[in-house]
């Protein structure tokens, strides 16, 4: 059953057949350049368990992301609350995507990230949405602009969680949208 649905996209929880491409997408040189680590197949498993089970108590969460025609997984996508994080209020929502190569450049992130988008606004009610990327990461920083968030840039923060050896991808840039601005984009 799918979360949600686009045109070119089925947006649904985790299976078990998707292991190897949510393994594959978090170990992958090009897609984790901007991240510090790259995790093995057993943390990648503990990391996608506990995405699915997210999804399955809260009705969203980073979801595999599907395409309609092939039934390929190209990657995943989602919101998810946050907390910790520098510049952003306790229990902040965030949204982000994470795609195979092969599926860059296609527009999927920013279609995914429109429909999740309605999710929040209007089946959450949530009040404003927030993300953030490493300063340079460009392609994310265009999908942020392009679903219409807008950079705080008085408030760009060194990510806790990387550490000092990585000083290159520490500093990140904070993107936000408030419902009353989605609203009034459409």
């Amino acid at each position: 059953m799918s979360l949600l649905e686009t045109e070119r996209l089925l947006i649904r929880n985790w299976q078990e057949s998707d292991r190897d491409l949510f393994h594959r997408i978090n170990s992958d040189d090009q897609v984790m350049t901007f991240f510090p680590f790259r995790r093995n197949r057993a943390e990648a498993d503990a990391v996608m368990d506990r995405f699915s089970k997210e999804i399955s108590e809260l009705g969203y969460g980073f979801a595999a992301m599907e395409c309609r025609d092939s039934r390929e997984v190209i990657g995943f996508t989602g919101i998810r609350q946050v907390n910790g994080l520098p510049s952003l209020p306790t229990g902040s929502h965030e949204i982000g995507w994470r795609l195979v190569p092969e599926a860059w450049g296609k527009g999927y992130a920013t279609e995914a990230a429109s429909a999740w988008l309605e999710f929040a606004f209007h089946g959450l009610k949530l009040s404003e949405i927030f993300s953030y990327a490493v300063h340079d990461n460009h392609a994310s920083l265009a999908v942020m602009r392009r679903i219409g968030m807008v950079e705080l840039t008085d408030q760009a923060f060194d990510h806790p969680l990387v550490p000092d050896s990585h000083p290159e991808l520490k500093r990140h840039r904070l993107f936000r949208l408030s419902a009353e601005e989605w609203e009034a984009g459409r």
